[in-house]
């Protein structure tokens, strides 16, 4: 029983914290003002994280864990192909970037360019969590060549990364001027480096 309220406490944390950082930023946010808002005793944190820069770890690694289920529902639709789970994606992307709502938001475009200098490990996870996404973007690929969806290509990894990298970018920029046409643009040139015509 007090490893079920140990995990509880740790993930209730955990959840409190992504929306505050992910509108603020890691470094922005003060330990006290995560305690306050799930009201946990300060002297506990030291219980479930060994110090903020774990505590960022366990964040990210969450994070991607709960993204890796949420990607995985989108590009599994039945029905659908591969092109239009894919394409699904990139909208389900836009509509959760384009929302004034911090607590959606992807926490790798929020902490990359912040954390990756700050902390090797975090970084780490960062990487590794991403590359799991590109990953699952290839497979989807190649399940669109496969049913005749999407054109061949001769790296699905490789353009998998590239999509990606697109999508990240549009996301920094539709930050820079707060709108969605970066991000708009983005699904434009997403289609017509998948082939895709309207």
């Amino acid at each position: 029983m007090k490893t079920a309220t140990t995990t509880d406490v740790r993930k209730h944390i955990l959840d409190t914290a992504k929306p505050i950082i992910s509108g603020k930023g890691f470094v922005a946010v003060g330990l006290n003002e995560i305690l306050l808002a799930a009201s946990v005793p300060k002297g506990s944190f030291y219980h479930y994280f060994k110090s903020k820069e774990g505590f960022g770890e366990a964040l990210l690694e969450n994070y991607f864990a709960e993204y890796s289920v949420q990607l995985e529902a989108v590009l599994t639709q039945p029905g659908q192909s591969a092109a239009q789970r894919l394409m699904r994606y990139w909208q389900y992307w836009i509509d959760i970037e384009a929302d004034s709502n911090p607590k959606g938001k992807c926490l790798a475009v929020k902490l990359a360019a912040e954390v990756s200098d700050l902390s090797d490990d975090m970084r780490k996870v960062l990487e590794q969590g991403t590359d799991r996404i590109i990953a699952r973007i290839a497979r989807t690929l190649e399940e669109g060549i496969a049913d005749g969806s999407l054109q061949p290509w001769t790296e699905s990894r490789e353009a998998a990364a590239v999509l990606y990298q697109l999508w990240m970018g549009a996301s920094l920029r539709a930050k820079i001027t707060r709108d969605r046409k970066p991000l708009e643009s983005a699904l434009v040139a997403t289609r017509r480096m998948l082939g895709l015509t309207d």
